[in-house]
């Protein structure tokens, strides 16, 4: 073979060369950037996590209270929990130390005074006391940690405005929550006169508080970042109440306010909280279950407390104060 062949052949040669290598690399270029990472695939097969809401244990009743007892009695039955039911407990310990007159109780950690029902269930999972007096239901965390409700009473949610607000009418639902929420901010946008609406939400650790939030918000956040919103920082009811000055609105359980002469309680969707046969019968929109909770596992008198409460005298002591009855 010449020598002008030779170099002709050894020419194609590489170029062939090259374009197999050259399409190899584009082939496997093109196959990297179309495979899906293992970690992000999702087969119409794969499960999917359940998120479906946890349920939480039943409530129990009189006629189901059926709690191991087999944890000694404390030399002191320690309660905490909500500043709603302050009232009801003191009531139920005083009549309760003449039937169980062995055992002290105390209600409020560590100096007597309730911390509210969210810190009076964190209380009662960590073992500082013994019962929860809580105004709102179990959140899925606190049914986990083996808690038990009881409801011995129930209860409303008032909306107060100061003795001295021009404001006379009644409020819808649908505005107290515009009200929370900073939809409406102005009390002549409810028929009132033309000055802010001065906004009182109870603390965090209230609850309370949750339970507006759930009846009334449905859930909702409040707007803290509206004008003229105040987010009390202890779990108080007086010292709110003489805030509210001529233009403020707030709320807290009926029991705590039906009495008090700095306020006037607002009638909701045309039917005020006091009126009991209205709340028994559904009527009044802000309505709540009062509740004792203790672990599954608890001791005699913490039974017998609760057994108590829901006796004939424990029920007369509920509607005494205010309450309604779960009789």
């Amino acid at each position: 073979m010449s020598q002008g062949k030779e170099t002709t052949v050894l020419v194609l040669s590489l170029l062939v060369t090259a374009g197999i290598a050259g399409g190899g690399y584009w082939f496997f270029s093109q196959q990297k950037s179309t495979v899906v990472p293992a970690t992000t695939a999702t087969p119409a097969t794969m499960a999917t996590p359940d998120s479906s809401p946890q349920t939480t244990p039943p409530i129990l009743t009189s006629s189901n209270l059926n709690l191991d007892t087999s944890l000694p009695n404390p030399n002191i039955l320690g309660i905490d929990g909500s500043t709603a039911m302050v009232a009801l407990i003191k009531a139920l310990r005083n009549d309760f130390s003449q039937v169980n007159p062995n055992i002290p109780t105390s209600y409020g950690v560590p100096d007597g005074s309730p911390t509210g029902s969210n810190q009076g269930l964190k209380n009662l999972i960590d073992g500082s006391v013994s019962i929860v007096a809580t105004s709102r239901p179990l959140k899925a965390a606190e049914a986990q940690a083996g808690i038990q409700l009881v409801p011995i009473a129930k209860d409303s949610i008032a909306l107060v405005v100061g003795i001295n607000n021009p404001f006379k009418g009644n409020l819808t639902k649908d505005q107290v929550r515009d009200i929370y929420l900073g939809k409406i901010t102005n009390w002549s946008q409810v028929g009132g006169t033309n000055q802010p609406i001065k906004v009182i939400n109870r603390a965090i650790t209230s609850g309370t508080r949750e339970a507006f939030q759930d009846i009334v918000l449905l859930g909702q956040g409040f707007a803290p970042d509206s004008p003229n919103f105040i987010t009390w920082k202890q779990d108080e009811t007086t010292a709110i109440l003489r805030d509210l000055g001529d233009n403020g609105i707030s709320y807290a359980t009926v029991s705590q306010v039906e009495k008090q002469e700095i306020v006037r309680i607002i009638a909701i969707d045309g039917v005020l909280p006091t009126d009991t046969n209205a709340v028994k019968a559904g009527k009044y929109p802000i309505n709540r279950s009062l509740f004792l909770g203790v672990k599954k596992t608890t001791s005699p008198v913490s039974k017998q407390f609760i057994e108590f409460a829901l006796s004939a005298q424990g029920q007369q002591i509920v509607q005494r104060l205010g309450f309604v009855s779960v009789q």
